[in-house]
């Protein structure tokens, strides 16, 4: 292996212009590291491929998949795959343990920006925003006393999946005097009874709340965790929103119950299928707001997310565990426990 680390960045981070995305500021943890050389890959790719596990040390990854395939040669040469985000569904974690590769995300990026989109959503929602916008443009200003909103105080915020972003999302909605409820099997009732909210089952989440609220991971425990049944748990006045990940919820169970106005209405940043299909029933919805699962990027959120992945490869090239490993078994796997000491 050569004495200089090869890193790529996928090129899915760059925008229109061939800029990254999240700014040049964060590319100096790169320039500055010594014996590194970094590219973009020449072109957009889906997925990782072996002969790019055999070119790079490590590939920071924006949307590209990275499965098994591309760590199985003898020749692979990848030592970490860095996500550039909190969520690892589109990585095969367990290949990459078994091949000896880390993989690290950027967990502590993400909760203000997402919260932040959350309480949008759910202001938005509760103002009828883009109805009331429709009213204005279409001539239909007398409507405004048939269009009431709904106030937030003493309402209820469940939220499905209370870590670090779900805790965020519930301390910045206590402004609003929402109660809060978490449903989560890992988190400790105690650690959320110090920000106001009730540790209680998905069920009484689904019956008691006003606002529904997805922030968990996606895995095969979540897959459609949200289907008819619980769709039909639902208070009919209640709104359930996604910022989490579209395939956590049974997309044609939401579409019906919306239809069937079982429930009030929806706001999502994420789909079971990216991008959404264009003749999707959710896009012709006048109770749901659409957003292409971006909502919560801004020049902030990608700064500290690109600074904290990079950083990671750094120090994992370096031979210093990353802040954040997403797979820390493969700490004690040979190959790794063999470059990390070197």
């Amino acid at each position: 292996m050569s004495d200089t680390f090869r890193v790529a960045l996928t090129r899915d981070i760059l925008d229109s212009r061939g800029e990254p995305a999240f700014g040049r500021a964060a590319l100096s943890i790169l320039e500055r590291a010594p014996n590194l050389a970094w590219e973009y890959l020449p072109q957009v790719v889906r997925e990782i491929d072996a002969d790019q596990a055999a070119t790079y040390d490590a590939i920071y990854v924006n949307i590209a998949r990275v499965p098994a395939a591309a760590v199985a040669r003898p020749d692979c040469r990848l030592r970490v795959v860095a996500r550039h985000g909190v969520g690892y569904d589109t990585v095969d974690v367990p290949a990459m343990t078994r091949a000896g590769v880390l993989v690290t995300n950027t967990p502590t990026s993400m909760p203000r920006p997402v919260a932040t989109v959350t309480l949008t959503f759910i202001l938005a929602l509760a103002g009828k925003l883009f109805l009331k916008d429709k009213l204005t443009r279409s001539g239909r200003w007398n409507e405004r006393m048939d269009n009431m909103g709904l106030g937030l105080t003493g309402r209820t915020l469940g939220v499905i999946g209370a870590g670090r972003i779900g805790q965020e999302i519930m301390r910045m909605a206590r402004t609003f005097d929402l109660k809060l409820l978490a449903a989560d099997p890992v988190v400790n009732a105690l650690e959320l009874a110090y920000l106001g909210a009730r540790k209680v089952d998905l069920a009484t989440l689904l019956a008691e709340s006003d606002f529904v609220v997805v922030a968990c991971l996606l895995n095969e425990r979540t897959r459609h965790l949200m289907g008819a049944r619980e769709f039909a748990q639902m208070k009919p006045a209640a709104y359930f929103i996604n910022v989490a990940r579209g395939p956590i919820v049974d997309e044609p169970a939401l579409i019906e119950a919306l239809r069937a106005r079982r429930i009030a209405g929806a706001a999502l940043d994420v789909f079971e299928q990216e991008p959404v299909d264009p003749g999707n029933p959710l896009l012709t919805m006048d109770n749901v707001i659409v957003t292409p699962h971006s909502l919560c990027w801004t020049d902030e959120c990608f700064h500290n997310m690109a600074s904290t992945g990079l950083a990671s490869i750094v120090d994992a090239l370096n031979g210093r565990k990353p802040e954040f490993v997403v797979n820390p078994d493969v700490l004690t796997h040979p190959r790794v426990k063999a470059w990390m000491a070197a």
